[in-house]
């Protein structure tokens, strides 16, 4: 990762939007090169200000309308809600212009689009409607809205196993979703130095999805990549970071069976 990957990623930390794969991406490239915590701090004090940048108002329904349809779509479009409703002055006066048509390969958003997004999010904080929206788009987990999603689905399934110790392990998942998440409560306790590990077991293959940590055994992981039918979900105990190899190191401490 470059320093300009960093700053991008640093930009979605401050406003608690990014990815299980980047927040990890971000955090290794973190302790990895401290010369570049000024990023870290320069966009925190920036997600700050935008906070405390508008005063309560009446929200005008059109509006509310206008932005949720905007920041559903993305940063390219927020950032152009941001301007229209002048949120972001500071951001609008050194606007680039916008290729004529869009890249045929995505691309991690930039800050400015990041802020540009957070400035629309600040319209709808200070016009009174949008504290609760915020919270729960920037905050919630990915796994916790697969898991809704999973749940929402018409075939969504589930299977529960006991662990020795008593914990138990519930895998949710489904076909037409195309993921999987893994609700513990009770995995034992591992070293700092470790990891728990997801697995996809496919043709006898074992294929990483990732990996998770727990709260005092409990944890609620989404499973990198798409779930296939017939998989087993599986969990190890790997070095921290995920096993070396790509390949299990240890003995599952979970397997369930999906089909």
């Amino acid at each position: 990762m470059n320093e300009q990957e960093f700053a991008e990623l640093a930009a979605g930390h401050a406003l608690n939007a990014l990815s299980p794969d980047d927040t990890r991406a971000f955090e290794t490239a973190r302790r990895q090169h401290p010369e570049w915590e000024h990023h870290v701090t320069a966009d925190a004090d920036t997600a700050a200000m935008l906070a405390d940048s508008v005063s309560d108002v009446a929200p005008p329904p059109a509006l509310r309308a206008a932005l949720l349809a905007q920041i559903a779509e993305g940063p390219s479009a927020a950032a152009g809600s941001a301007d229209d409703a002048a949120a972001a002055p500071a951001l609008r006066a050194d606007r680039r212009t916008a290729p004529a048509a869009e890249p045929a390969t995505p691309r991690r958003w930039g800050a400015r689009a990041w802020f540009a997004l957070a400035a629309s999010i600040a319209i709808l904080v200070g016009v009174g409607w949008g504290a609760v929206f915020v919270s729960e788009q920037l905050n919630t987990p990915a796994s916790v809205v697969a898991l809704d999603q999973i749940e929402s689905a018409p075939d969504a399934q589930s299977q529960t196993v006991t662990l020795d110790d008593g914990g138990e392990v519930t895998a949710h998942w489904s076909e037409s979703v195309g993921k999987a998440v893994l609700v513990s409560d009770g995995l034992p306790t591992i070293a700092d130095d470790q990891s728990y590990e997801l697995w996809f077991v496919r043709d006898g293959a074992a294929i990483s999805a990732g990996t998770f940590t727990a709260d005092d055994g409990a944890a609620t992981a989404l499973l990198d990549g798409a779930m296939e039918a017939g998989d087993v979900i599986a969990v190890t105990v790997e070095q921290a970071g995920g096993s070396p190899t790509g390949q299990p190191t240890s003995d599952p401490i979970v397997a369930i069976a999906t089909a």
